[in-house]
């Protein structure tokens, strides 16, 4: 399925051209595309559980730590 919307999607600013994520609000849901295959699967999230998301982004929540040091 292809969004009628094709503008509405938001590419991550952090892409730089490479593989990376696009997102777009529909109706109470935010759908989640890799934007190098945006016919491909979607991730659909409710509007709660992205704000969680975003809030564990800023906060280093998923920072990747170097356990080797």
């Amino acid at each position: 399925m292809v969004s009628d919307f094709e503008d509405d999607w938001h590419i991550s600013t952090f892409s730089g051209g490479g593989g990376c994520v696009e997102a777009v609000h529909r109706g109470d849901a935010v759908l989640v595309r890799h934007s190098k295959d945006r016919t491909g699967a979607r991730l659909s999230f409710t509007e709660n559980e992205w704000d969680a998301f975003v809030l564990g982004v800023k906060q280093g929540e998923f920072d990747i730590v170097d356990r080797t040091a």
